[in-house]
């Protein structure tokens, strides 16, 4: 009686097994005749089988979510959007969860579905998640609504916010540099599909330099030396061990230009005691150059420079000590160490723009007359065209600009009596061949 049974119920889960993967092969027909019809773009075929398979196989694929999508947006089927989205978050909770939300909060704004409080909702889920798997619109329009909602009432917050997303868009930028690097030094090699990933590159890396720019904006309105200093003045005592604290709040200071206020010192040398590192060893040797200790400010920049191993943020430390030699008024030093970062990092935009405006701001004190002193935005020029031309995401294009608006003009060029277009070296401590426009 007992092998009967046991026959029997081997004979069940034999069926129950031939049952499933009978249903799992139909899914995978259904899904990949799905597939064929979004790709060639045969929606209304695809909008049918889609609905069988959220019925019969919602836990297939992501794909399926991420391909229904298409659909429903072509056929401005808010309701399937929507189902789509809360299937998609219940059925693959962990897999790209922070760019659904991402994509369906500006599915939501671009067509009105939504209120700012909603989308916003939305953004926070998808930053709590991975801010750098965000949008680069919804990584400005979240920051935006963070600083409307706490900038009076909690502007730590809005600091802590600001450095979470600038670490990400940083994080961003530096993939993408690598990228562009790499395709160019393949260029020749390039078939259509790595040509349209090198533009596809350019395009976003410009676009969060836009948005690098734009959350420097925002945060500069609220981040100055008057209300910085004493709210983190207050926080000191309660975070002087924390590492990370400590490290944002003095590159905050640093970029706002706070470093004459005693905070600046104690917080460097806090964070250098509680975190010793390249870092915090870079902001050290900027109080010992303050306090003019040149020679120990050398020797703590070697030490932080030497520390580091990755040739990016060597760059980064470079033209960090090319800053400070900058502000300090040694242009030409502050050239050298900008030079120095670019043979670690080729494609830093930065380090071109840097030389650039040291050529900018020499502008009065480099010629004998009008005409050479304008020259003088021609060497500016070429070292922000280089800087977009290499780095999309450097936000170079504004500075071309203000410097093509300052190049000598027709009637200057004629009254000088020189050729358009001739060759013509920039003097002074620059030393740079241009062309007369």
């Amino acid at each position: 009686m007992m092998k009967k049974i046991t026959h029997l119920l081997t004979g069940l889960f034999f069926l129950a097994a031939i049952g499933v993967n009978a249903q799992a092969q139909d899914c995978n027909i259904k899904y990949n005749l799905f597939k064929g019809n979004v790709t060639t773009k045969k929606y209304t075929e695809a909008k049918t089988q889609l609905d069988g398979l959220l019925t019969s196989c919602p836990t297939l694929s992501v794909n399926i979510y991420k391909y229904g999508t298409k659909v429903a947006e072509s056929s401005k089927d808010h309701a399937l959007v929507k189902k789509l989205y809360e299937m998609r978050l219940a059925n693959f909770p962990n897999k790209g969860t922070a760019k659904a939300h991402s994509d369906y909060a500006t599915y939501l704004a671009k067509n009105n579905l939504g209120s700012e409080d909603e989308i916003f909702s939305i953004l926070e889920k998808a930053y709590k998640i991975s801010p750098k798997d965000m949008g680069v619109k919804n990584i400005y329009k979240y920051f935006q609504g963070v600083t409307d909602k706490y900038k009076d009432s909690d502007p730590q917050k809005v600091f802590n916010t600001y450095d979470d997303v600038m670490e990400s868009v940083g994080e961003k930028l530096d993939d993408y540099s690598k990228k562009i690097g790499k395709a160019r030094k393949d260029s020749a090699n390039l078939d259509k599909r790595g040509l349209r990933n090198l533009r596809a590159y350019k395009i976003n890396s410009k676009s969060l330099g836009q948005v690098e720019g734009g959350l420097d904006n925002i945060i500069s309105e609220i981040a100055t030396c008057p209300r910085l200093i004493p709210l983190l003045s207050r926080d000191f005592d309660a975070n002087k061990n924390d590492a990370t604290w400590l490290r944002r709040s003095v590159s905050r200071l640093y970029n706002k230009g706070c470093q004459s206020d005693p905070l600046f010192e104690k917080m460097a040398r806090a964070y250098a005691e509680a975190a010793p590192s390249a870092d915090s060893y870079k902001f050290l040797a900027g109080v010992l150059s303050n306090n003019g200790d040149e020679a120990g400010a050398i020797q703590m920049r070697q030490k932080s420079f030497d520390l580091e191993t990755d040739p990016f943020k060597k760059a980064k430390i470079k033209l960090s000590f090319a800053q400070q030699a900058a502000s300090a008024g040694q242009k030409s030093n502050a050239r050298a160490l900008a030079l120095e970062a670019l043979t670690f990092n080729p494609n830093y935009g930065k380090a071109y723009l840097l030389i650039a405006n040291l050529y900018a701001k020499s502008a009065n004190s480099c010629g004998s007359d009008e005409f050479e002193k304008r020259m003088v935005y021609a060497a500016a020029l070429k070292m922000a065209r280089k800087a977009q031309s290499v780095d999309p995401g450097s936000n170079a294009g504004r500075y071309v600009s203000s410097y093509r608006a300052s190049l000598p003009s027709k009637k200057l060029i004629f009254q000088k009596g020189v050729a358009s277009g001739s060759s013509y070296r920039v003097g002074c401590w620059i030393g740079e061949t241009v062309r007369v426009p």
